[in-house]
């Protein structure tokens, strides 16, 4: 038996941020199923009302079947959790705080949870600290100024930048952090890129944005710092 690719997708963007839906078309569209579970995971908002319901009006919708996992309010059994979250084609999750989201997945038991869904193939994804939870670290600014977190689930090598162009100080503040060797080499997106990667290398990198990029940083000698931007294919319906 094949075991099935192990898929994480970064995303710049999704229904919270954009109205053209095209990150979150693109995202379903890489699901294993034709018409797939999609659990939405805002944690890292503490499960913020208001989001839950962007999420449930964007993606009802859509050909899928939509959920919510709530942790801060909490009702299923270990049994159950594990059931549903093993039961999803995608997780889907939320932006916030990444530090603070990390801590309570792990009282709970949803990063192994999410570890054993992503060996069998449920694709995983999200935007912000969404995006951030699933390297080895991350540039966040769960602790009020911007600097680094080397804390998260590491089923991608590395480390991720979200909001590259967009926050003022996040591109010279990661640049930092990978030249001194406080974060490893990683991937800087922009908002409006989406990031497919399989068995944790780079697979497809998307924009809905033509000026948008993905971009490769890594250090170089003396503290130096290198960043390569990558081809990203403009997504159909992109002005």
């Amino acid at each position: 038996m094949v075991a099935p690719a192990r898929r994480v997708a970064l995303l710049g963007g999704g229904f919270s941020t954009d109205d053209d839906g095209l990150l979150d078309d693109w995202l379903l569209g890489h699901a294993r199923s034709p018409r797939p579970k999609v659990c939405f995971l805002p944690t890292a908002s503490g499960d913020a009302s208001d989001y839950i319901d962007q999420f449930l009006s964007a993606f009802t919708a859509r050909d899928c079947e939509p959920s919510v996992l709530s942790l801060f309010r909490r009702e299923s059994s270990d049994a159950d959790l594990r059931a549903r979250l093993l039961g999803q084609d995608v997780v889907y999750v939320g932006g916030g705080n990444t530090a603070n989201m990390l801590a309570v997945w792990r009282v709970h038991g949803v990063d192994r949870l999410l570890r054993e869904a992503y060996d069998r193939g449920t694709l995983l994804g999200g935007i912000s600290a969404g995006a951030n939870c699933w390297m080895e670290g991350s540039h966040t600014d769960s602790f009020g100024p911007l600097t680094y977190l080397r804390d998260g689930l590491g089923l991608l090598p590395g480390s991720v930048c979200p909001h590259y162009d967009s926050e003022p100080g996040r591109r010279a503040s990661y640049r930092d952090a990978v030249a001194t060797g406080m974060l490893a080499a990683g991937w800087a997106v922009e908002d409006g890129v989406g990031a497919l990667f399989s068995d944790g290398r780079l697979h497809e990198a998307v924009t809905r944005n033509p000026a948008a990029r993905l971009y490769r940083v890594h250090a170089e000698a003396e503290h130096g710092v290198g960043e390569r931007a990558l081809p990203c294919r403009l997504l159909d319906g992109a002005v």
